[in-house]
């Protein structure tokens, strides 16, 4: 039981990050034009992080980034990305990713230790 609570939200983060590839990958695959698609996984990451917290967010955030390694950036299919700026801004989406999971997790749920210091900065004097 304690499982399938758990899986409740990664499995709907997975859902949401797959819904998303695919709406980014038609915009890909129908417009040549479009560049820097990684960065709309953002608002669905923030999504989970006030829904179920940063775990699930942070496992949002990496599925994003691979999700996007592999069906948004040339070669298509492969998680091998060929020009190194493009690397580059994966490596700056992963990380503004997992840094913007863990804050707004942080500033939505209430911290669980009160010794916590996160619990400290919050509470009020």
């Amino acid at each position: 039981m304690r499982l399938l609570k758990r899986m409740g939200p990664i499995s709907v983060s997975l859902a949401i990050v797959f819904a998303v590839t695919a709406v980014l990958f038609y915009f890909k695959d129908g417009q040549q034009g479009a560049q820097h698609l990684a960065f709309f996984y953002l608002l669905p990451t923030a999504f989970v992080a006030i829904v179920y917290g940063s775990v699930p967010s942070m496992l949002c955030a990496i599925a994003a980034t691979l999700a996007a390694a592999f069906f948004l950036y040339e070669p298509m299919f492969s998680f091998y990305v060929s020009d190194p700026r493009e690397v580059g801004e994966l490596i700056f989406f992963a990380g503004t990713a997992l840094i913007g999971a863990k804050c707004t997790a942080d500033v939505t749920h209430p911290p669980e230790k009160p010794g916590d210091a996160t619990a400290k900065l919050l509470t009020k004097d």
